[in-house]
């Protein structure tokens, strides 16, 4: 996408679960994805050799990184290593969430 400003209806769209859409944005280096949950939906269980860090703008959600799990809201932020094997499940009001991944995510583009 060229320019310093992206709007996000020149993102990428992709549905990666049921009711977890992103929107995603590249530069050079790092990716962007801004996640949209359905209340309850999931991200099933998986790993990617990116490093991942992120933030919760609304909602909120159980995070499961390497075994360890954690309810999250508002202005709570996680970090995941690549190759570490993770899980999100929205609570009943849905989630919005701001993910960052190094290096970018082919897959996402």
């Amino acid at each position: 996408m060229p320019g310093s400003f992206v709007d996000k209806s020149e993102c990428t769209h992709r549905t990666i679960f049921p009711g977890v859409d992103i929107h995603t944005a590249a530069g050079r280096e790092m990716m962007l994805s801004f996640v949209e949950f359905e209340p309850g939906a999931i991200v099933e269980a998986h790993s990617h050799p990116h490093e991942q860090a992120g933030i919760v703008v609304s909602g909120r959600g159980r995070f499961i990184v390497g075994g360890v799990e954690k309810d999250l809201g508002p202005g709570d932020m996680y970090i995941i290593p690549g190759g570490v094997v993770h899980r999100v499940i929205a609570s009943p009001e849905g989630l919005k969430a701001l993910d960052v991944f190094h290096p970018i995510r082919e897959d996402y583009l």
